[in-house]
């Protein structure tokens, strides 16, 4: 069972490059339990919803509440303080280091000066088992031998080890083969299971069908569809996304 207060909720956000308004009046919630999706075509504003929550471009105008109150995100540091984390498309991994040092990339912990080496593996390993991850045999396998699939759940598993409270997947399937992104989706799931608060952006709408509990449609800056999965089909939601079909309900 989710709790109802959303843990973000965003009121009329705008936002604007010159001349040209990228998010025009926009609502959107996520909440705690669920993996929320959002989708719609190149140009509709994904990205630049997705980076006002992360702090890199803060909205003109709008909204913002974290678990029920106003708060700004100004930068990234401020969005990271709250829990919120970002896995793009690219992952930001380092080729050359191995899984540990990629989990506690820029967060290293020592002991009297000298890396803890022993304590990092460990809660390395202990985050990966919780998510129920069984496709990486050792947390000291260098990321440049990883499978695609193994990247990505290295670098979900990054996002939960700093007890994030919202985590952001950036077309988390991209470029996998069939089974590595059933790997992904189920990851995706057991992370809204345990509680975290999941937005998925995807092109991909099986993807989105097989994990999402609720979908939300950006249509050239306007946000034309909000609906639960068990409410709606991939024909529906085509539409949405091509203008051919607008809804205005909450969600």
């Amino acid at each position: 069972m989710t709790n109802q207060t959303p843990v973000i909720e965003l009121k009329n956000v705008k936002k604007s490059f010159g001349p040209v308004e990228v998010l025009r009046d926009v609502n959107f919630s996520v909440r705690a339990g669920e993996v929320t999706a959002l989708v719609g075509d190149n140009g509709a504003g994904k990205s630049t919803l997705i980076k006002g929550l992360a702090g890199i471009q803060p909205y003109d105008q709008g909204t913002i509440l974290f678990e029920g109150k106003p708060v700004e995100l100004t930068n990234p540091r401020q969005s990271s303080e709250m829990g919120i984390d970002v896995v793009y498309q690219d992952l930001a991994l380092c080729d050359n280091l191995d899984i540990v040092h990629n989990m506690f990339l820029g967060r290293e912990e020592a002991n009297a000066g000298i890396l803890d080496e022993g304590h990092m593996e460990s809660k390395a390993a202990n985050t990966l088992t919780s998510l129920s991850v069984k496709t990486v045999k050792s947390v000291r396998q260098k990321v440049a031998r990883l499978s695609g699939g193994q990247r990505q759940t290295v670098a979900i598993a990054r996002a939960v080890l700093w007890n994030n409270k919202v985590v952001i997947l950036d077309e988390p399937t991209a470029a996998l083969g069939v089974a590595q992104t059933e790997q992904v989706l189920q990851l995706v799931r057991r992370l809204a299971d345990a509680g975290k608060a999941v937005i998925i952006i995807s092109h991909n709408l099986q993807d989105v069908f097989a994990v999402a509990d609720r979908i939300y449609v950006l249509y050239l800056g306007k946000m034309t569809a909000a609906v639960k999965k068990s409410e709606t089909n991939q024909a529906d939601i085509v539409g949405y996304i091509t203008g051919a079909k607008t809804q205005e309900m909450d969600a």
